[in-house]
């Protein structure tokens, strides 16, 4: 949510206009913007009139509108209290002043989703690839050839994603620190070499070695991409294109089962086993892409420029300054770090120590558990069904596919109803009723399509993971806490990827019956927990209107000269819920 504005500004007022101003493309020192947002400006656009979703534009949208936005800089008082440092790599396109239409700026978003979301998508793809596939080697003798049991499997699992939650927040410092833009081709290259070394497993060590490495290179990844994807969007059209994030990553599941189908057959190549070849091609396609992620990702809106990306870059100097100050107007903190800079000890504890998002965290934890633990043994269980190892792959495609619609419409629902805790709470609901099924019922002795189609059904659920992770970058409110948040939140959720891997056991098969319950438990205790988090976010900003509304406009201001408050603990922030 965006910061208010300390003398109050009535965002119903029609002050929209055609776009007047010239293009600033000249540098400057923060000492001039104070200068800057004092000079004689267009009008500013109208919030209402912003026509987020492209199905919204129609006869009313007028795409020669004022886009910009009302913010803190439109007040000579409350601009120099957010003027961005001097280090700030985007100052030289920093212009209070600037004004653009709602065409322009539609037309750019569209530009930034072409040349920096697009391959965000295909590099979690090749993450997802290279750490779910083992999923499809299972299908494949693999656990017999290496003399491992389903206790093994779990603990492989538990190993990888054990590791992976620890690399969390070490690589998102790297990554603050030498710059995303580096850190993450790095990451890819680094894993494909592992991934693909999964050809010579010999057994149980050598695969929770391997397993264990690979969660170590993978770690951070996600939190690093969304700190660098918030370079460039807007909050809410961050929300909606993590959805097509881990769309893409579903999507990667698709493809793996598509690959798998082909990479198995190659069963006595050379003597080896299908699943083999399967680590290996898959690998070998992370290098690739992970090679060409160092031309394609550039450092910031304002540096693509390169030898491979061209010497005028991708944008030019007008949308430049859109881009920068389009994002700043909406969120001031987004400039208080500049994208190379380390964060500290005492920040990161700082960050840690952040108690507001301490609930965000639990969500986290738990809200996938009852639908991971099924979806990692699905496989496992069409096989047990009586499906055969080819068909079983195949057989994954459709709950994947019918996820990836659910989990977008439901983050677009989120948007468009302003409404994120009851929203996300929505996939636990759909859960519920499947989990109490396959609990009351054992699908192992019930027509094998009836049970497959229970399971896709029940697989098919909207997450609320999209909407989750834009929902923390919003309530963070600061590049440090966001950089830290961000990774926590995500170790929360491999923590919570532990716990699925373990409850189904050995001891419980093929019913899992006494797992069924623990998931079922786990389903109705994340409904309540989302209930909770709306309750104490309601609280919050409850708490925040009583003191703000009482005081004066003078004692506003001088408190945003004087606050030593960081990020959401500001008196003027709200929380988004």
């Amino acid at each position: 949510m965006s910061t208010a504005l300390a003398k109050q500004i009535n965002l119903n007022q029609p002050i929209g206009g055609v776009l007047a101003s010239a293009e600033s493309s000249s540098k400057g020192s923060s000492d001039d913007l104070g200068e800057k947002s004092e000079k004689s400006a267009a009008p500013l656009g109208v919030p209402a009139d912003e026509k987020r979703f492209w199905w919204q534009r129609k006869k009313t949208y007028e795409p020669n509108a004022i886009a910009t936005q009302p913010s803190v800089f439109d007040d000579p008082d409350t601009a120099k209290e957010y003027q961005p440092p001097s280090t700030w790599e985007n100052l030289h396109r920093f212009d209070p002043s600037a004004r653009w239409t709602w065409g322009e700026e539609h037309k750019l978003i569209r530009k930034i989703d072409l040349k920096i979301m697009i391959w965000a998508c295909v590099m979690f793809m090749a993450l997802e690839l290279d750490r779910s596939n083992i999923q499809q080697a299972v299908t494949d003798n693999f656990l017999k050839e290496l003399k491992m049991n389903t206790n093994d499997f779990n603990l492989g699992n538990t190993v990888f994603k054990l590791s992976f939650l620890c690399a969390e927040l070490p690589s998102q410092l790297v990554s603050k620190w030498i710059g995303p833009d580096r850190w993450i081709p790095t990451q890819l290259i680094l894993w494909s070499i592992v991934a693909s070394s999964q050809f010579w497993l010999s057994g149980r060590q050598s695969f929770l070695i391997c397993r264990s490495i690979l969660g170590i290179l993978q770690g951070g990844f996600i939190p690093d991409i969304i700190l660098y994807l918030s370079y460039f969007y807007k909050h809410h059209e961050l929300s909606i294109r993590l959805g097509f994030f881990w769309t893409a990553m579903s999507l990667s599941d698709v493809l793996a089962a598509f690959l798998a189908y082909g990479l198995l057959h190659l069963r006595g190549l050379h003597h080896r086993s299908g699943w083999r070849w399967l680590f290996m091609i898959e690998g070998i396609l992370t290098l690739v892409i992970g090679i060409a992620s160092f031309i394609l990702m550039p450092a910031s809106p304002t540096q693509t420029a390169s030898k491979f990306r061209g010497k005028k870059g991708w944008f030019t100097a007008r949308e430049e300054t859109i881009l920068v100050n389009r994002v700043i107007r909406e969120d001031p903190e987004k400039s208080s770090m500049h994208n190379r800079q380390p964060i500290t000890p005492k920040l990161l504890w700082k960050s840690m120590c952040d108690y507001d998002l301490w609930l965000l965290y639990l969500i986290g934890l738990t809200f996938q558990i009852p639908e991971t633990t099924p979806a990692q043994y699905l496989t496992q269980t069409l096989k047990g069904l009586g499906f055969g190892t080819f068909k079983t792959n195949l057989l994954v495609i459709p709950s994947t596919v019918f996820h990836m619609i659910t989990m977008l419409a439901l983050t677009y629902v989120a948007e468009i109803w302003g409404e994120l805790t009851l929203t996300s709470a929505i996939g636990q609901i759909w859960a519920l009723p499947f989990l109490i099924y396959i609990y009351l019922v054992d699908i192992t002795k019930i027509n094998k399509w009836k049970a497959f189609s229970i399971m896709s059904l029940l697989l098919s659920y909207p997450s609320a993971h999209p909407i989750q992770v834009a929902w923390n970058s919003r309530n963070s409110n600061a590049v440090r806490s966001r950089t830290v948040s961000a990774a926590l939140y995500n170790m929360f959720v491999q923590a919570g990827g532990i716990v699925a891997s373990n409850v189904y056991r050995a001891d419980d098969a093929p019913r899992y019956k006494r797992g069924d319950r623990a998931l079922v438990a786990i389903c109705v205790g994340n409904i309540g927990l989302y209930l909770v988090t709306k309750t104490y976010y309601v609280w919050r900003n409850k708490f925040r209107d009583a003191k703000w509304n009482a005081m004066t406009e003078d004692e506003r201001v001088n408190y945003l000269a004087t606050t030593t408050d960081e990020g959401n603990k500001r008196l003027d922030f709200r929380f988004a819920h």
